[in-house]
């Protein structure tokens, strides 16, 4: 292995070498020269599986499972039974309904490899969820087994648990190293101190006990925190000389990726190169299948959180707060800058709100910013962390107090983040790949915009005429180059894909793809009075 050299002080970017025949160290000079790319919205996804078994347990919930998205299931209505021992085994699995969407875990395709032998009285099938982290999979798998056991002819239960393939909902424009990524979390408080790394490093080894494939990237280059929070055997990451990509390094089966890995601790860098050395380990990071990455967020809202935000299809956001006035005003500020950029924010974690002593409570920092920012943003999970000395020095002492304590009254706090962060992650991805769907059988487009109750259809030649882009409208002079008569009124899309949190890709005959973002869709003139077409004998 050889060390990389600085790069000279006239360089405006980091140089990176690539001599060594095998994985070499990165050092902090081992970044290569940044070329500027446009920043486009994306979506990601996940990492290997962990490979070491969990270090503790994690307590179980009466809570099921979300479906995120319809698979491709075992053909077959779970409503009417024709007789078939295929329909017994469906009918019956459909009683299992998940409480998020009302929907029966054969229609959300979770059934699959049904194999039926009624002679010997033998069922088979396995049940894929959308994410390994579901907390109660044993008490679904424990259900599905009791449902197909009462089936009269039914004498042995072979129920098999999976997960979906990691991936994102749209991976085309995404850099290799992200196209394996399910979901992407931010946590962000925009103000430092207040405790934002060590929730994002507990929060990531509860998903990972809880049955996930984890990364953390720490985003912050000016001080990372994530080489003092865990202590991984290689505290150097490495690099593939033959693809140009960076091996994350890892520690408890949670893959790590951080400036602070690189060699040379803090950057004391421009704001435009630091966002470039960014881009460039996230993007060049060979991460594998992950289910959740979470990336611990530089403090500000400045222009590396928005280059963060505008390169990384981010699937929802936590953030952090103290009790004090002066956070509550900083992380608003954070609050608007994801809500502008179509990142739902799904929880609030109040840190260092209280202690108990002498047999009271004590709020030494005040009360209610966290409650403040939950009522005026309508984020809907508050999380109360109280003070622990525990919880700093595990912090420091390299081991996360989930790990080091797994049964403490801040892990308990963390296992009920990290529960609502996957039930609110599969809503989040289950929204967005139905918000936007062509219906044949009407030829319209029906458009449903997450955290939204209206539905309305719009006609597929309206939507096309709609377009804004280079191809359909001049960039200088605002005249419109697509002229109505161009767009065939029977035209129909032949693909509809989401475009992250915030817009749709619709491909049409002419191999022209639009991008169609949901504000510019809901006010676009709109179909009423939608009749079925009748069916003749």
């Amino acid at each position: 292995m050889q060390p990389l050299h600085a790069p000279s002080s006239s360089s405006p970017y980091l140089n990176l070498s690539f001599r060594a025949s095998k994985p070499q160290h990165l050092t902090w000079g081992s970044f290569s020269h940044l070329k500027s790319s446009p920043l486009f919205a994306i979506h990601l996804t996940l990492q290997s599986q962990r490979d070491q078994s969990s270090l503790w347990r994690y307590h179980k919930r009466a809570i099921f499972c979300s479906g995120a998205t319809r698979a491709t299931s075992v053909e077959g209505s779970s409503s009417v039974s024709t007789g078939t021992p295929e329909d017994d085994v469906l009918k019956a699995l459909s009683q299992i309904i998940d409480p998020d969407f009302g929907t029966d875990i054969v229609t959300c395709g979770f059934v699959k490899d049904l194999q039926i032998d009624k002679a010997l009285g033998e069922v088979s099938f396995r049940l894929e969820l959308t994410t390994p982290a579901c907390p109660i999979k044993d008490m679904f798998e424990e259900k599905a087994n009791e449902v197909v056991t009462n089936l009269p002819w039914v004498k042995n239960v072979k129920v098999t648990m999976s997960a979906q393939p990691a991936r994102p909902l749209f991976a085309e424009q995404l850099p290799a190293g992200l196209q394996t990524i399910s979901n992407i979390v931010a946590v962000s408080s925009c103000k430092g101190g207040v405790g934002k790394s060590t929730v994002a490093v507990n929060l990531a080894y509860t998903l990972a006990d809880m049955g996930a494939r984890v990364g953390i990237f720490d985003a912050d280059v000016y001080g990372p925190s994530l080489p003092t929070m865990v202590s991984p055997e290689n505290r150097l990451l490495e690099m593939n000389p033959e693809k140009r990509t960076i091996i994350p390094t890892e520690y408890l089966g949670v893959k790590l990726v951080s400036f602070g890995f690189a060699g040379q601790g803090r950057a004391i860098m421009r704001g435009p190169m630091v966002s470039g050395v960014i881009n460039q380990l996230l993007t060049t990071t060979e991460w594998g299948e992950l289910d959740y990455l979470i990336i611990d967020m530089p403090p500000g809202t400045g222009d590396i959180q928005l280059t963060l935000c505008q390169i990384v299809p981010l699937t929802a956001a936590v953030i952090v707060t103290t009790p004090q006035k002066l956070s509550f005003i900083d992380v608003a500020k954070g609050v608007r800058m994801f809500s502008k950029l179509k990142v739902p924010c799904v929880a609030v974690v109040e840190n260092m709100c209280h202690f108990d002593a002498d047999g009271k409570r004590y709020y030494p920092f005040g009360r209610g910013s966290g409650s403040q920012v939950v009522q005026q943003f309508g984020i809907p999970h508050l999380f109360d962390m109280p003070i622990r000395p525990t919880l700093s020095a595990s912090g420091d002492s390299g081991m996360p107090e989930v790990v080091a304590d797994p049964q403490g009254e801040a892990s308990k706090i963390f296992q009920d983040l990290g529960v609502c962060v996957v039930q609110q992650c599969a809503k989040i991805r289950q929204q967005v790949s139905t918000a936007v769907t062509y219906d044949r059988s009407i030829k319209a487009i029906k458009v449903k915009v997450p955290d939204s109750d209206e539905e309305f259809f719009l006609h597929p030649a309206t939507v096309r005429r709609n377009d804004r882009s280079a191809q359909s409208v001049d960039e200088w002079t605002g005249e419109q180059k697509l002229q109505y008569t161009d767009v065939p009124e029977d035209i129909e899309p032949e693909e509809i894909r989401p475009m992250g949190n915030y817009a749709v890709s619709i491909t049409w005959p002419d191999g022209f793809s639009q991008i169609a973002p949901y504000d510019q869709l809901q006010t676009i003139e709109r179909l009423v009075d939608i009749v079925s077409p009748t069916v003749h004998a």
